[in-house]
């Protein structure tokens, strides 16, 4: 009797043993699984971001496809750096139950960045800017805080190069088949200093490109040059003013100008704070311009050269909000001799999520053309038409593109599965 009841309690506690951690792992895997559906879910809205990347690093939320499910809207916008890099703007805006919280984080990447090293640090602005909203869900219980600390020098920023940046650049492309062969190549020089309160950007740049076509006893050679020096310098005024100046020096065979000289002063207003530019910006640059003009062929004015003065007037409106986006600019200019001789400009992008899972975007330009003065006054042959190699007279020039996009079904996206290719990455440049 006595050893039935030892065997019985033996065998109890050797099965509290065996199944305990069973019942653990179900009971720890079931807090996980409630954790995981009750998490915020984020919907990532950025055009260079890598979403394959975000989604296997931060695990701890939902991401998924529309604005209109999500309870975190992650607005990324960039702007380029005056050292190479980009400066990102990370816009963390509480919707549903989070709605009226929001933060903003700044984080700028460096010219010899890798993408990976952008990325990685992306993932940890973005961790940083979901940590208020985590806080405010049982997922802060799993949360802890690692404070790395670094002894900091209370010193001035020193510069060795005081913020100039140089670049050079060559590009060069060969290509051919049995009856035809190409040959292009670009040269790109730049030096630039940006700081808040002046900015200069100098420049060269030389294009040729050679195209040979054979067609049985028929052979055509069309040869394109360009060069052009340019510098720009920016005076801050303050956060709604800015003056400044171009001056450039250019020749173009496919615009007949020989040689080509100017100068521009120029002023702007943006009735938005510069410091808002990744969100929205209204800009009005006005430019008063002179240009000394030596032509390669007499033009159909019968000049050869020319002095000229001009003035341009250029609206630009750029606006990035949860709802979608807005780019567009309008520019119009004359010569003061004559002022039929004028140009009006229009590009502009929209994009705009109509309702949940429909988007709608267009793209286009239009150009009413009345200031074409290097027209050549001989004849352009077939061959430089169809190749495109001297400019032709117009009134005007258009693009239009647009498209929509309807997309249902599952409103989460956080599965990343790179199997056979075929996975949609983003990247941050």
């Amino acid at each position: 009797m006595k050893r039935n009841f030892l065997f019985y309690v033996v065998m109890l506690i050797l099965g509290c043993f065996i199944w305990s951690p069973n019942i653990y792992s179900e009971n720890n895997e079931t807090n996980i699984n409630e954790l995981k559906e009750n998490a915020p879910k984020v919907f990532i809205d950025c055009w260079r971001c890598d979403r394959d990347y975000i989604r296997t690093e931060i695990t701890y939320v939902n991401y998924v496809r529309d604005r209109k499910d999500a309870d975190i809207h992650l607005l990324v916008t960039d702007q380029g750096t005056g050292s190479g890099g980009r400066e990102y703007t990370l816009a963390f805006i509480g919707l549903k139950e989070f709605d009226g919280m929001a933060n903003t984080l700044i984080y700028a990447s460096h010219k010899t960045d890798t993408r990976d090293e952008i990325r990685e640090e992306m993932i940890e602005v973005i961790k940083k800017g979901l940590f208020p909203f985590i806080m405010k869900t049982p997922i802060a219980e799993h949360i802890s805080i690692q404070f790395k600390q670094k002894k900091m020098e209370s010193t001035a920023v020193k510069d060795n190069w005081d913020f100039w940046v140089f670049n050079v650049g060559i590009d060069g492309e060969l290509g051919g088949q049995s009856s035809e062969t190409s040959r292009e190549i670009d040269l790109d020089l730049s030096a630039n200093r940006v700081t808040p309160d002046l900015k200069i950007q100098l420049g060269s740049s030389l294009e040729y490109k050679e195209n040979k076509y054979d067609y049985e006893d028929y052979s055509i050679t069309s040869i394109s040059k360009s060069k052009n020096v340019r510098g720009l310098v920016v005076k801050s005024i303050n956060e709604h003013w800015s003056a400044g100046g171009l001056l450039e020096a250019s020749s173009s065979t496919y615009s007949n100008i020989k040689s080509q000289y100017s100068f521009s002063p120029a002023i702007e207003y943006n009735f938005f704070p510069y410091s808002q530019s990744t969100r929205r910006q209204l800009r009005c640059l006005y430019k008063i311009g002179f240009n000394a003009v030596n032509y390669i062929e007499e033009t159909i004015y019968g000049k050869n050269s020319a002095k000229l003065y001009n003035e341009s007037l250029t609206i630009s409106l750029g606006i990035r909000e949860p709802w979608g986006s807005i780019s567009t600019s309008l520019e119009g200019s004359h010569y003061f001799h004559d002022l039929k001789l004028n140009r009006i400009r229009l590009n502009g992008y929209l994009s705009v999520r109509i309702f949940k899972g429909l988007a709608w975007n267009v793209r286009g330009r239009f150009e009413r053309v009345h200031d074409q003065l290097s027209l050549p006054l001989g004849e352009t042959s077939l061959d430089e038409i169809l190749l495109k190699r001297k400019e032709l007279a117009t009134e005007y020039d258009y693009e239009i593109s647009m498209g929509l996009n309807y997309s249902f079904g599952s409103v989460f996206s956080n599965v990343v599965n790179p199997r056979f290719g075929g996975s949609r990455q983003g990247r941050y440049r």
